[in-house]
């Protein structure tokens, strides 16, 4: 039952975070994609925070949601980067 908690709270942190990159990033991807976006976005956001000596996601709550946000920027502007486009569908 705790994984699967732990799997919505990730779902909602990955949504909220994805969807607030879209919105600054000014791509369109849809719920789901959103919700993807944020997840690996907390990943990496994670893995940079740590990088810096900063904590990263620490459970459901909104220093979380930022490194969350943070790191779906990032993935964003890479995605951009590589494919020499503007993420939009």
């Amino acid at each position: 039952m705790d994984s699967l908690v732990g799997l919505l709270v990730w779902i909602v942190i990955g949504a909220i975070a994805g969807w607030l990159a879209s919105m600054v990033m000014h791509s369109r991807l849809g719920l789901v994609t959103d919700i993807i976006v944020g997840i690996v976005g907390a990943l990496i956001g994670g893995f940079v925070f740590n990088l810096l000596g900063i904590a990263g996601t620490t459970g459901f709550n909104l220093w979380s949601i930022f490194v969350a946000f943070i790191g779906s920027v990032i993935l964003l502007a890479l995605i951009r980067l590589i494919s020499g486009r503007s993420v939009a569908v």
